[in-house]
């Protein structure tokens, strides 16, 4: 079974403005709701692609009871822990004129011991035939070592785990041999304390991690596209050119897209090349992507092979 885990939900809110003026009313062009958390859009995802999961995290309010609802109503299956105060939203405004992206994160409620000590139920119930996606921020209350925590509780039960979180403490996993990891570039020059370069200086940094214990690599570069490093094999995908619109679920739609191929049988440079369309169609969108236009950005994506030699190493 899949499994996404979503600590810090979220609903988000897409505003378009024509132009944006200080001190006064700015009126929008388009508005629209959506459930959110990127656990939650790796769950959207892998069902428009037919792969069944269950969305676990935290709720609350109103605003949390929309959530389950809304997706639950697209046939996603979920076991979330209702907490005191309302899930947050989200708002991200694109102004048109200044073709300009403004996003207002908030913090959401704060997550008592009792509701961390019912995650850690559910968590152990997983087994070797499972699969989670960890995904998002840590909402207040929940410290990273509680990450690292329940990445060695779901190791030592033999469950895949998918990590993708900007946590430094994220590296403190890697003894307990993660699945995948999906940093972005800025968040892998952050764990490791130094800029990247270039995809090559990208590559042996991500090797550094399998070397110390993950599995997989997928590195989002943005609109540059994205790296993919394992113990035996690299390869790197260039991004379609467009129009952005909106790039708050971007790395999500990668992450979910190349499980889901992964998980049908397809090739690492198959799901690769179909991630990094589907990416960059929710870019170009105002939320998740429908997988309409993949057809046409696949005709501009490649996937190009990367010797994995010891002239990269360092």
């Amino acid at each position: 079974m899949i499994y996404t885990l979503t600590m810090n939900t979220a609903i988000d809110l897409f505003i378009h403005l024509e132009s944006f003026g200080f001190n006064t009313v700015n009126r929008s062009t388009y508005d629209e709701l959506q459930p959110n958390g990127k656990g939650i859009n790796v769950s959207l995802v892998l069902k428009m692609l037919e792969v069944p999961s269950t969305a676990l995290g935290f709720i609350g309010g109103f605003t949390g009871e929309y959530i389950k609802q809304a997706i639950e109503r697209k046939g996603i299956t979920t076991n979330f822990i209702t907490v005191e105060g309302d899930t947050r939203v989200n708002v991200f405004t694109h102004v048109d004129e200044a073709n300009q992206e403004f996003k207002l994160v908030n913090r959401g409620p704060e997550i008592a011991d009792l509701a961390q000590r019912q995650l850690m139920a559910i968590i152990s119930q997983l087994s070797h035939d499972d699969l989670i996606i960890i995904s998002g921020s840590l909402p207040r209350g929940i410290q990273p070592t509680f990450l690292v925590q329940m990445v060695r509780q779901l190791h030592s039960q033999g469950v895949r785990t998918v990590i993708d979180t900007s946590y430094p403490e994220v590296l403190e996993t890697l003894s307990e041999n993660p699945y995948l990891l999906k940093p972005n570039i800025e968040e892998l020059e952050q764990w490791i304390g130094h800029d990247i370069s270039d995809r090559a200086h990208a590559v042996i940094e991500c090797q550094r991690l399998i070397d110390k214990g993950a599995k997989q690599i997928l590195l989002s570069l943005g609109s540059e596209g994205a790296l993919y490093v394992d113990q035996d094999q690299a390869y790197s995908v260039n991004a379609p050119a467009g129009k952005v619109i909106n790039t708050a679920c971007a790395g999500d739609t990668l992450l979910g897209t190349f499980l889901a191929q992964r998980l049908k049988g397809k090739s690492v440079a198959e799901s690769l090349r179909y991630a990094s369309a589907a990416g960059s169609s929710t870019a170009f969108s105002t939320g998740l992507t429908d997988f309409s236009d993949i057809d046409i950005l696949l005709q501009q994506v490649k996937v190009t092979p990367i010797s994995l030699t010891k002239e990269m190493e360092l």
